[in-house]
């Protein structure tokens, strides 16, 4: 049975110095169209739906952390990947929502014109 380690808990402030200083990879877990509706700058997707830890960017310098909506799917895609042997525990705690809630950047798609705006 693979060795499970506590699920760490970013905040939106470190996930974005981490972000910056290209320190991390950042994990969007979320299904296709809620990443197309609105996403956090540079994250890559693997929705949780077909998740697969074995998939995962890995071998590199950067670490990777999950973030989801609100913090609930990022903590068990973590729990798959201890479950897999994959060594990965840390999330954006509180997901996007808390991402928003700080005043950080995202990049958002507006339906009514098509348009992919730059949301500060």
């Amino acid at each position: 049975m693979p060795r499970t380690k506590p699920i760490q808990g970013l905040t939106p402030s470190e996930v974005k110095e981490l972000l910056d200083q290209r320190a991390i990879v950042l994990v969007d877990v979320r299904e296709p169209s809620e990443y197309a509706g609105e996403r956090i700058h540079g994250a890559l997707n693997f929705p949780l739906s077909t998740f697969d830890p074995a998939a995962l960017p890995g071998g590199g310098r950067r670490p990777v952390v999950f973030h989801c909506g609100s913090g609930k799917r990022s903590a068990g895609a973590i729990e798959r990947c201890q479950a897999a042997g994959v060594n990965i525990g840390v999330h954006l705690a509180g997901g996007i929502g808390a991402w928003r809630d700080a005043g950080l950047p995202t990049i958002r798609f507006d339906p009514a014109t098509g348009a992919v705006l730059d949301v500060r």
